[in-house]
């Protein structure tokens, strides 16, 4: 029986809250293990649920939280309580890990500043400069949910009571394993739909169209394996036509989260599934 509680403890850009019914209403029947290579924040792998998935986000913080939640949720939820909602508190804590002393912190601590910095920055925006220094200003918001106790332990519990791998690294690696009856779900960068509209700074890694390159054949590669996959991205005539070979399912949605203007609003995304629903 799934937890309803269980749900994303971060915002984060691209996150698909708001399409889980039409993604689970295009899942595969059936299939045997999960992978997820882009987890951000986590939003269809707490709806899904699996007994048993790989997950993986380049974003080797963010994966370090997922494993605080996991190990050390008691400590977590305590070094939480401690923060403040002040701008000054705020660009204090945002700057540390421009010090050296930032190197020493735990990982509950880290952890900790990071869900800090997503709740109460602006827009809830994870984004990094050039040297992976986090960047966003203060948010101004009255009352956020710093610490939501009910789900951390949600999903501490499930990652506790399940199989769920956690890794940090390439999307192909993650994926390495993958085998026949598997379903993988990917949800990279969006390719933008201008010049001006492109968000990547959630790590140090762009992705660009050679990295989408690569993930189709990665897709190609995964179909010939005998592996389900489904893809989520934007409806650019670059998507549309690298991915043409596979059917490919338009919906709209609603993005609040970007670094652009242009990337706001009602927008055109596809998903991309390679199996019979």
């Amino acid at each position: 029986m799934k937890n309803p509680q269980l749900q994303p403890f971060v915002k984060w850009a691209g996150g698909k809250r708001q399409l889980l019914k039409l993604i689970r209403e295009n899942l595969p029947q059936k299939f045997s293990g999960y992978y997820e290579p882009f987890l951000g924040g986590g939003a269809v792998l707490f709806d899904i649920q699996p007994k048993r998935a790989v997950v993986n986000d380049i974003n080797r913080e963010l994966i370090t939280t997922y494993e605080v939640i996991r190990d050390e949720v008691d400590g977590l939820i305590a070094d939480l309580a401690q923060h403040k909602n002040d701008k000054d508190y705020f660009y204090a804590l945002r700057a540390v890990d421009r010090q050296a002393e930032y190197q020493s912190w735990s990982a509950v601590q880290k952890a900790s500043r990071l869900i800090f910095l997503n709740k109460t920055c602006f827009n809830g925006l994870f984004r990094v400069n050039s040297l992976g220094q986090f960047n966003v200003p203060f948010g101004y918001y009255k009352n956020p949910s710093i610490v939501n106790e009910t789900v951390l332990r949600a999903v501490s519990e499930y990652l506790n009571t399940h199989d769920i791998r956690l890794l940090s690294g390439d999307f192909e690696q993650a994926v390495s394993e993958a085998k026949k009856g598997d379903f993988v779900y990917f949800d990279p960068p969006y390719d933008p739909l201008s010049d001006s509209a492109s968000f990547t700074g959630y790590s140090l890694n762009g992705f660009g169209r050679e990295q989408q390159s690569r993930l189709k054949l990665v897709m190609d590669d995964l179909t010939q394996r005998g592996c389900k996959v489904m893809l989520s991205n934007s409806s650019t005539e670059f998507i549309r036509n690298l991915y043409r070979d596979y059917e490919i399912l338009t919906v709209e949605a609603k993005r609040a989260i970007n670094s652009d203007a242009d990337g706001r609003g009602n927008i055109d995304e596809v998903i991309v599934v390679n199996y019979a629903r």
